[in-house]
């Protein structure tokens, strides 16, 4: 997915190219190690989604996006990144971005470290734009720590419920994705209506984009999300895929004899399958559908038609290169 593609605003793809030596500079501090470590996903690329959604909120792609709104997208990021350095540490992840990932690199305590030193900054950049900016950051940390939680805490449990896992990704995801076009909508100084409406956009959109990749993890081909299919089976982090096909009356009960513990690849591949034979993509469709009409209705009182269509159109095409099964 080519997000400028989608969004069609040709003034906040020029932001974001600003952005980007914004987003170097506020980490580097002139020691050549720490440097390295802090940028080394900055430089890995990334399509930048949630300054992408901030900056949008805040320009509409009417104006040059201000400085506060280029800020206001690189906190979320340097939020976003943190959390990569620390999932990956837990994962055991050896790869990010088509790089090494930084605890392979430099090892599990200073990934920790650059992880924090990335979340100091964003704080710090947040209490520059103001009180409401800071809170709001504060409050996105507090989501993102409590869906890790939720997430470690049913590891491996065939018992995982649908709350559990709806609390997870909108935590791990949905969070920073809706502070990003609140942010936008805070730098901008849009009235309450706006915000809100933005904001839930900004929620549904992350449940969306979650729920897309936990179908993609039962029925991509092998490493076209760069790791295995199935692996979040693998690791027992079981999505809504699994727990429906966890129900399902004619594989629920062989599905849930070789789940509970880490797999080989040859019993992933085979719980896989079992997943596929269901219903459970198709209902993960429909539940992110549902989603997307939740954002469609949120965006109803944003008064800018582009920047309406244009998140509207990102968010269809989440769904829209979804592979055949």
């Amino acid at each position: 997915m080519n997000p400028h593609e989608r969004l069609r605003l040709p003034s906040v793809e020029a932001d974001l190219s600003s952005l980007e030596t914004l987003l170097a500079e506020s980490v580097i501090v002139g020691d050549a190690y720490l440097d390295s470590v802090t940028t080394h996903l900055i430089y890995a690329g990334g399509k930048r989604l949630r300054p992408l959604l901030a900056v949008a909120s805040a320009t509409s792609g009417e104006r040059p996006a201000t400085e506060e709104d280029l800020l206001g997208g690189v906190a979320l990021e340097l939020m976003h990144l943190a959390s990569l350095y620390h999932d990956d540490v837990m994962d055991e992840a050896e790869v990010r971005r088509n790089v090494d990932s930084v605890n392979a690199r430099y090892g599990n305590l200073i990934a920790i470290v650059a992880g924090d030193f990335l979340m100091a900054r964003s704080a710090a950049i947040a209490a520059d734009l103001g009180t409401d900016v800071a809170g709001l950051l504060a409050r996105t940390l507090a989501w993102l720590t409590r869906g890790q939680v939720s997430e470690v805490r049913t590891a491996f449990s065939v018992g995982r419920s649908e709350s559990d896992y709806y609390e997870a990704i909108e935590g791990k995801t949905a969070s920073l994705m809706a502070s990003s076009c609140r942010v936008g909508a805070l730098t901008a100084g849009l009235d309450s209506i706006q915000t809100e409406g933005l904001t839930e956009f900004g929620r549904c959109f992350g449940m969306v984009y979650q729920l897309r990749d936990d179908i993609l993890d039962v029925i991509a081909i092998d490493n076209q999300l760069g790791k295995p299919a199935g692996q979040d089976l693998a690791e027992g982090i079981y999505n809504l895929p699994t727990l429906y096909a966890l129900r399902d009356p004619h594989v629920g009960d062989e599905l849930r004899v070789i789940l509970g513990e880490v797999l080989d690849d040859e019993d992933r591949e085979r719980a896989r399958k079992l997943v596929v034979a269901t219903e459970g993509v198709t209902q993960t469709v429909a539940a992110a559908q549902g989603f997307l009409d939740q954002a469609h209705s949120a965006l109803s009182v944003v008064p800018n038609a582009g920047l309406r269509d244009g998140f509207n159109s990102l968010i269809e095409s989440l769904l829209e290169d979804l592979p055949s099964y």
